[in-house]
């Protein structure tokens, strides 16, 4: 009986990387980089075998774009605890100081909505008091496109996020909306365009709005520029009670605020792919293990110890990817993935990431009847990358790494040849 079990065993793993299941791969890999005058590359593990079956270039290294991500996550789920640190505290009877730590779901509409530290802070007695003697980084990155300042999805990093760092526009019917409402009066109406825009100057945080007859209603998320002053008249705003900034060094018995459970957050950062989560968890991360609210902390911890081991050397140097910068290889993306796997019960896992056909970024790609992709995606101009967990039909787990970098065709005509070849793997892998 053992030999017949192990024989099976030898005989399903020679099928699943047979000559020609490898031949096929490869040819395909191949085809694409001449179709596509790009760079493709490329790694395939077998969880049960415990072994790369296939790689492609997988040792080149690619701009990863949101593939950042996949860090940023196993640095979240090595360093937090199950809810995230608000901030930190000290009370007396007459006054409140409050030391940030870069929390950026307090009043954020797209997260689960928790109003314990907005109570705290609204409703304790005495004075409040916020400091953020240790914030040390920039409103951008490094390598951030700084022409992207109107993006929603750049919003700049802070010590104390308010409302995403985003002011909300809502045009509806003649109407215009905005939030937070401190921002109305800093609103111009401009000439009609054909297309509706909701733009900020570069330096200021004067919005201009143009209306459009043939669009009316729209909803445009525009980020504002930050800085202590605003973030405290926005909390006097908001919390309805007098808000003062202190140059104070935060002492040793401060207490910690706990507030938000991190999966609602890891969910939206993972499948919305939402680029100011994950700068602002990188600067939490740092926050809870020295008392510097910048990504340096965390990014060594996490390279001199827990990715010390990866096949390669990163060059990361931001949360969220946004930064050309970053630069990883496939099989290093694979190891990072199986640490995480190791690390967290796949029940928890997979519905905190994106899901072919159902959720997130991939929600009109990788459809089937059961979903076998649960991953990221990552995507720059000419840059697109895919990794994560595939499920094969004959129910083997496999982690994969896909990364396209320097192309001209459209992102979605990669993503067809890159869903063609990742159903080829799921069908014909044993």
């Amino acid at each position: 009986m053992i030999k017949v079990i192990a024989l099976f065993f030898i005989t399903t793993l020679l099928f699943s990387c047979s000559p020609r299941f490898q031949n096929t791969l490869e040819r395909n890999f191949s085809d694409t980089e001449i179709k596509f005058q790009d760079h493709t590359g490329f790694s395939l593990y077998d969880i049960d075998a415990g072994k790369t079956v296939f790689e492609y270039k997988a040792d080149r290294y690619f701009t990863p774009a949101s593939n950042t991500k996949i860090l940023t996550f196993y640095t979240c789920l090595t360093i937090l605890n199950d809810s995230l640190p608000a901030f930190k505290y000290k009370q007396s009877t007459d006054s409140l100081i409050v030391w940030t730590m870069g929390d950026p779901t307090f009043l954020n509409n797209k997260i689960y909505n928790n109003p314990a530290s907005f109570d705290f802070l609204k409703n304790t007695e005495g004075s409040l008091y916020l400091s953020s003697t240790n914030f040390y980084e920039e409103a951008f990155g490094s390598g951030w496109a700084w022409d992207d300042f109107n993006g929603s999805y750049q919003p700049e990093k802070s010590a104390f996020p308010i409302y995403s760092n985003l002011v909300t526009a809502t045009f509806d019917s003649s109407i215009l909306l905005i939030e937070p409402a401190y921002f109305a009066n800093s609103v111009s109406i401009a000439e009609e365009k054909r297309n509706p825009e909701f733009i900020r100057e570069k330096d200021t945080n004067h919005f201009t709005f143009h209306p459009s007859q043939r669009i009316i209603s729209k909803t445009f998320e525009t980020p504002f520029r930050t800085s202590d002053s605003l973030t405290r008249l926005l909390l006097q705003d908001t919390l309805k009670k007098p808000v003062a900034y202190i140059n104070a060094a935060m002492p040793f018995d401060v207490q910690t605020f706990f507030n938000t459970p991190v999966d609602s957050v890891y969910k939206v950062m993972m499948q919305e792919s939402d680029n100011f989560l994950a700068e602002q968890l990188l600067l939490m991360c740092s926050a809870t293990i020295s008392d510097s609210l910048s990504v340096g902390p965390a990014m060594r911890l996490m390279q001199q110890s827990y990715l010390s081991d990866l096949p390669d050397k990163l060059r990361w140097v931001d949360g969220s990817g946004l930064s050309r910068y970053n630069l990883f290889t496939p099989r290093s993306i694979v190891a990072v993935w199986k640490k995480i796997y190791q690390k967290v019960p796949r029940e928890r896992l997979f519905p905190l990431l994106a899901t072919g056909g159902v959720n997130g970024t991939v929600a009109n790609w990788y459809k089937s009847e059961q979903p076998y992709f649960y991953g990221k995606t990552g995507t720059l101009a000419n840059n697109h990358s895919l990794s994560g967990y595939l499920i094969t039909r004959s129910g083997k787990t496999l982690i994969f790494s896909f990364m396209n970098s320097h192309y001209l065709a459209s992102t979605s005509d990669i993503r067809r040849n890159m869903q063609s070849i990742l159903e080829y793997i799921r069908d014909n892998y044993k």
